[in-house]
């Protein structure tokens, strides 16, 4: 793919703020190394963990990373990217999978769900970890499914670890008393926070080096209407530094100033 003409004019090899870019390279930063920290343990464990964020605020991005660090021949992941699709269809995609042909009635995909998972602990030596995306979209009876599925050896073990990610409503939904039961068996939580402007400054400078460019580009004037425009969050800061560099290059800048800034925000919040 042809980078866009404002990528070379400022001396960039690659567009600095995509989403194409390889685990190792991702930003460090605390909160991610904790989410990260806090998956490897639900792993380890075969426990169920909830982390959760406002849009854009790196869950994913987070499990991505610790994904990447898991051995493939000893670690099964299942990721479900959108669960809207009912409580069939979570044991359908577990069962698909991990390699079976899921049967038709439901009582039966229920046995051949949690027998595969059953097998590939103790058979394949692998142990599922299942990470369900957007979770806070999971309904009452695909939580109640998901608790049912923990269950293993009469309650003292589980066959997989479950990663649930999702917005912060998904904590408030897991704490209403229908869901006790599936509530304790959370063994760890973790809020994805924003960056504070010194993170996102070096979030900035991280990205243009990975793209090619050891100057400074942004001013700092420009970083920090950045930063409060996208409230810390990559995801919106990429965006917001995307249409600053467009800006800049459009105005024959070499530089990102406020000025360049405050065009790329009027140009993100217009109705």
């Amino acid at each position: 793919m042809t980078a866009p003409g404002w990528v070379g004019y400022f001396g960039l090899e690659r567009t600095p703020f995509g989403k194409r870019i390889a685990a190792r390279d991702l930003f460090a930063r605390p909160a991610h190394a904790e989410a990260v920290a806090r998956i490897n343990f639900c792993v380890a464990e075969s426990a169920l963990g909830v982390v959760t964020g406002d849009v854009g605020a790196g869950k994913t991005v987070a499990a991505r990373a610790a994904v990447a660090g898991l051995d493939p021949t000893r670690h099964q992941v299942i990721y479900i990217a959108n669960p809207a699709f009912g409580t069939r269809g979570l044991y359908v995609t577990i069962v698909r999978a991990l390699g079976g042909e899921p049967r038709y009635q439901r009582a039966e995909l229920m046995v051949q769900a949690a027998d595969l998972l059953a097998a590939e602990e103790a058979e394949r030596h692998r142990r599922v970890v299942l990470i369900v995306d957007e979770a806070h979209l999971l309904e009452p009876a695909q939580l109640e499914e998901l608790r049912l599925l923990t269950n293993a050896e009469m309650d003292s073990a589980s066959a997989f670890a479950g990663i649930l990610l999702g917005q912060p409503t998904l904590n408030r939904q897991l704490r209403m008393g229908t869901f006790a039961a599936l509530d304790q068996r959370i063994v760890t939580r973790y809020a994805v926070r924003g960056m504070d402007i010194g993170e996102s400054a070096a979030y900035l400078r991280h990205h243009l080096a990975l793209a090619g460019r050891a100057e400074p580009l942004f001013a700092d004037d420009a970083i920090a209407r950045l930063h409060r425009v996208s409230g810390g969050l990559p995801r919106a800061l990429n965006n917001a530094a995307t249409a600053a560099l467009i800006a800049a290059a459009g105005d024959a800048k070499h530089i990102v100033d406020d000025h360049c800034a405050k065009k790329a925000v009027a140009e993100l919040t217009r109705d």
